[in-house]
């Protein structure tokens, strides 16, 4: 009788569907060999959620999946609206009001907003709780204000449009999920950690348990320092040179470069199979009038990240330059 109540009980558990019987089977965070986990591969930043939180969405830091998906399709349609126009929102982002610029074919910020702890956010701002950049100090103020005006030589024009650098601080640090290319790779070793940006192939090279360079040594992406506390990467930037910007208010006209004494320290946590989590607090005294956080998923993707060729038959640059020459000459006369 043991021997058939064994038998009946095996043959039970045999028709469970494997997926029962794995269900409550715990996820193992994948290491590398020197025990750290293990943030290998192409992942991708690409959502719908923008750095500050909508007015339409004022005071609800996460939106419920009817919510939500209201949110989405109301993003698309005006997308789609703005296909083949020469102004709008889109264009305006691109900084081409008025000439055209995109299609929504190039547009790829991905189709639903950031979903963290079961909630779509409705801001990557996670502080200050209204999901809003913090006041620019006076004196960013008035630098911002000088920036648009640089434009006469050709040395001057930002370095995005040069194809020197990713727009927008796509490389970051903060990296911030742009209009398209919104794909990283991640190779580690126990000394360094290099992440490679789709966009102009920006890399960011990160020094494991350094020193930071000199105060007079100042790099484009900054100097990046890292360690490991528990299972989460914390990546400590300094030295930024000041040319680079990181926040562009398209409405008000004000740009935040990075001044010389910004600091940045970033989270990356593996939280899922497909899943990391990434944290950024930005410091500038003489920026911003507080330090504010972003915090979103860095989602797993097929890759590989293709080539950027970002000025292959680009002729923009010569024609931009050469025609505000003749436009001088002609004003000369």
């Amino acid at each position: 009788m043991k021997h058939l109540a064994w038998m009946c009980a095996f043959l039970a558990l045999a028709w469970v569907p494997l997926g029962a019987q794995n269900k409550h089977k715990a996820w193992v965070v994948p290491r590398t060999p020197d025990g750290h986990p293990d943030l290998q591969g192409v992942w991708t930043n690409a959502t719908l959620t923008p750095v500050e939180r909508p007015d339409s969405v004022k005071g609800k830091a996460t939106l419920t999946d009817r919510e939500a998906t209201a949110f989405e399709k109301k993003e698309a349609d005006e997308l789609q609206a703005q296909d083949g126009q020469s102004d709008g929102p889109l264009i305006a982002a691109a900084g081409s009001s008025g000439t055209g610029g995109y299609n929504v074919l190039f547009v790829d910020r991905g189709e639903q907003l950031a979903r963290l702890d079961g909630l779509k956010r409705t801001s990557l701002i996670i502080d200050p709780p209204d999901g809003k950049v913090p006041a620019l100090t006076e004196a960013a103020k008035q630098s911002s204000a000088g920036v648009a005006d640089r434009y006469d030589n050709i040395h001057d024009r930002p370095l995005p449009e040069r194809c020197l650098l990713g727009f927008s601080s796509t490389a970051g640090p903060p990296m911030l999920p742009v209009l398209y290319n919104n794909n990283y790779q991640i190779v580690q070793t126990p000394d360094h950690i290099m992440i490679l940006v789709e966009m102009v192939h920006d890399v960011r090279i990160i020094r494991m348990n350094g020193q930071h360079s000199p105060s007079p040594v100042r790099k484009w992406l900054g100097d990046s320092i890292g360690r490991w506390e528990g299972d989460t990467l914390v990546v400590d930037t300094t030295n930024f040179a000041d040319l680079t910007t990181f926040y562009e208010d398209v409405v008000d006209g004000l740009q935040a470069r990075s001044a010389r004494n910004l600091h940045v320290v970033e989270r990356f946590q593996r939280i899922a199979p497909d899943t990391i989590l990434y944290r950024a607090t930005i410091e500038d005294p003489t920026t911003f009038a507080r330090p504010w956080t972003v915090e979103y998923p860095f989602l797993a993707t097929a890759g590989p990240v293709f080539e950027y060729a970002c000025h292959e038959g680009n002729y923009a640059m010569t024609d931009i330059m050469g025609g505000a020459r003749n436009l001088e000459s002609a004003n000369k006369r």
